[in-house]
């Protein structure tokens, strides 16, 4: 079975002789042909060696042709901030600084970076297109809206949802015309990525995620191709919404579990992929870490309808040998045990501030990292917010476990899931983004108790 049509037969929820592994390569794209983020982002000929070089490398039965979910978001008038190791991140939001949703059209190929986007997505169709699977990857609706209005979407959900859901419909005709621009490039799966919904509530999916995200994946349909619904952090309660859209496939990361997406997915005739780590195993861990990691996926996962990969776009700095290890698995290359190489996280130590002694209420708050995944950014942003109206007697950091010492404050504050905003070492908000005024509220009500 050629590497392509394993992909492919998954994708429609079939049995396969192994489960295909489609690493997500993203940024870390850029490393491997030795350029930085914001270079590799900005040139179609970076973009084309890097997923050449990444196919090369790692022997995938597919990969996306780009994984950046701020190019529709550019393409509409959103500033972004560049990264060197990171994909760029959303700055500015058009529709809650004065722009009127009416003045917005739906970008083309001709607008933002999409040119430079299509022209490396048809050279990497023509070049790998009969050899392994291509995902085009599109912003989410819901995503999408929130880079346009902002943390203002969360009140509009509740004081104006009316308006919200025109800019969920504008979202939607953005959704679409990009699937096309990557259909009609030649890719093989269409991937919406909706990394926000992980922060609202399965009812709140229902109303304003749902019919929009659905009608794109009927278009996809219509059109003759496959598609896959990707979430990142604590979606576990949204993963049935996300089935009901009717997506050939679900794609997670370790926040939830594997061998629950499984069951729910089952039920709904959807395949699914996931959920490799993207920090302890892949960016911090050793080869042992990433085959221990990844069978463990295998066996969960099977091979009726279970595609292997990361739980998200790779960090740029992954160690080369750490996927190379997980394609030689995959390949049966690897025929025995390797030495155990120790715990990854072996003499790293952090130390949890002394709370109560503190002269100021102290905000830890724990992500992936704040400039490459959007709930984290968005999260971040809630507790600059709040945080600027108490001035002094508030202090907060940010806890980046793409950095060891944070994957243990993180275990040392028992926070098992990402993002995560904890008040004087307790947890107070788990994958879910507050409003300023509930925050502010918060953190008043600290200051008060600890007399600062």
């Amino acid at each position: 079975m050629s590497a392509k049509k394993l992909v492919l037969d998954a994708m429609r929820n079939q049995q396969t002789e192994r489960a295909p592994w489609v690493p997500f390569v993203g940024c870390h794209a850029a490393s491997l042909i030795g350029v930085n983020a914001e270079e590799y982002f900005k040139s179609s000929e970076h973009i084309y060696n890097g997923v050449l070089k990444a196919c090369e490398e790692y022997r995938p039965d597919g990969l996306p042709v780009l994984f950046d979910l701020q190019v529709e978001a550019e393409a509409l008038g959103c500033e972004l901030k560049y990264a060197e190791n990171n994909p760029p991140s959303v700055v500015t939001h058009p529709l809650a600084s004065g722009v009127k949703l009416e003045d917005l059209t739906v970008p083309t190929e001709k607008d933002g970076r999409f040119p430079v986007v299509m022209e490396a997505t048809k050279k990497i169709c023509e070049a790998l297109g009969d050899k392994i699977a291509l995902y085009g990857l599109i912003t989410g609706p819901y995503t999408l809206a929130l880079h346009l209005r902002g943390t203002d979407i969360f009140f509009d959900m509740m004081d104006d949802p009316d308006y919200l859901h025109s800019v969920m419909a504008f979202c939607e005709k953005v959704c679409i015309n990009t699937a096309k621009m990557y259909m009609d490039a030649g890719v093989d799966i269409v991937a919406i990525v909706d990394p926000m919904t992980s922060q609202i509530s399965p009812d709140s999916f229902a109303e304003f995620v749902a019919p929009y995200a659905a009608r794109v994946f009927d278009y996809i349909r219509d059109a003759g191709k496959l598609s896959s619904f990707f979430v990142c952090g604590d979606a576990k309660k949204n993963i049935e919404e996300m089935c009901k859209c009717k997506p050939n496939n679900i794609s997670i990361d370790e926040n939830i579990p594997l061998e629950y997406v499984k069951e729910v997915a089952g039920k709904y005739d959807v395949s699914f992929g996931g959920n490799i780590k993207l920090t302890l195993s892949l960016l911090f861990g050793t080869v042992t870490d990433c085959i221990k990691d990844t069978k463990n996926c295998m066996a969960i996962g099977g091979t009726k309808g279970y595609i292997l990969a990361p739980g998200c776009d790779m960090p740029f700095s992954t160690p080369v040998e750490n996927v190379k290890a997980i394609s030689s698995l995959v390949y049966g290359e690897i025929a025995a045990e390797l030495l155990d190489e120790g715990n990854v996280l072996d003499g790293v130590d952090a130390v949890l501030p002394d709370y109560k002694n503190l002269d100021h209420v102290m905000i830890d708050v724990i992500t992936l990292d704040s400039e490459s995944c959007a709930p984290c950014q968005y999260m971040m942003e809630a507790v600059y917010k709040a945080s600027a109206e108490l001035g002094n007697k508030v202090a907060y950091k940010e806890h980046k476990v793409k950095d060891k010492e944070a994957v243990i404050m993180m275990v040392k504050l028992g926070v098992s899931n990402i993002p995560t905003i904890c008040i004087d070492g307790e947890i107070k908000h788990v994958s879910i983004i507050p409003s300023k005024e509930e925050l502010v509220a918060e953190l008043k009500e600290a200051v008060e108790a600890k007399g600062v």
